[in-house]
Parts: C-alpha cells; sequence; structure tokens
C-alpha cells in the first residue's frame, strides 16, 4: 500500500522560489508581448489578435489568453449577442507594462541587424571548435 506525501507537494508548489522570474516568463514570453502590444490600442476580438499575429496558432492564443488573463493582465468581455460577441482588453496593470514593452520591442528592432552580425561573427570564429568536437 502506497502513502501520500501531499504536504511536501503543497509546499513545493506554494513556495517559488524566485515569483519575479516567473512573472517575467509570462510577461517576456514570445506571444504575450506580441498579445499585450496588440491589445495596447483598446479592446480588440480574437480574430482580430489571430489575423495581427502572425504563426500564432488558435490553441495556443487562447492558451496565452486564458494565462494573461488569469495574471490579470487581460480583460475578457462576453457580449450576448447570437453569435457572442468576446472582446479583449488591457488591465490598468498592463497599459502601465505597454510602455516598457515598446521600448523593448523598439530596441529590438533598432538593434536586429547588430544582433545578427554579432551572431554571424561568433558562429565564424567558433565554428571550427564545433565542428572538431
Amino acid at each position: 500500500m502506497s502513502q501520500r506525501n501531499t504536504g511536501a507537494t503543497a509546499r513545493v508548489v506554494d513556495e517559488d522560489p524566485c515569483p519575479v522570474r516567473e512573472v517575467l516568463d509570462r510577461v517576456a514570453g514570445k506571444w504575450s508581448v506580441q498579445i499585450l502590444l496588440a491589445a495596447s490600442q483598446g479592446p480588440i476580438r480574437f480574430t482580430g489578435l489571430e489575423r495581427g499575429i502572425e504563426g500564432i496558432s488558435r490553441r495556443m492564443l487562447t492558451l496565452t489568453l486564458r494565462n494573461l488573463e488569469r495574471d490579470g493582465l487581460v480583460t475578457r468581455t462576453v457580449y450576448p449577442t447570437v453569435p457572442p460577441k468576446v472582446e479583449y482588453g488591457l488591465t490598468p496593470v498592463a497599459l502601465e507594462l505597454h510602455a516598457t514593452l515598446s521600448r523593448l520591442t523598439d530596441w529590438a528592432e533598432r538593434n536586429r541587424g547588430y544582433v545578427a552580425r554579432a551572431r554571424a561573427a561568433y558562429d565564424a570564429e567558433h565554428r571550427p571548435e564545433l565542428l572538431d568536437a
């Protein structure tokens, strides 16, 4: 007969060693950033997000929206129409975050060429090491 150790499991879940990391991981996720930026101009429907975010699947969009809603960053408003109309918007906390995300994406756009050149130089210098291994 097996014994269950529920106390240990509960403590591991409740005592996150780095809660800031968890928040940053969620907010900085590939799809989260794009959703938060897309919804920053005001309420947007699911199909608007789906069309505006290149490469995202319906399932990933749904999961990411649920997680952002759970984290208090996105609101979901369902209007009682036929068919139902659903809009997503940003909470005040997410709007505060928007300025930071905009600066980060602007930086990435301005410096993507630099990063590409740095990667190419690094790969050219270290490629012989990788091939010899």
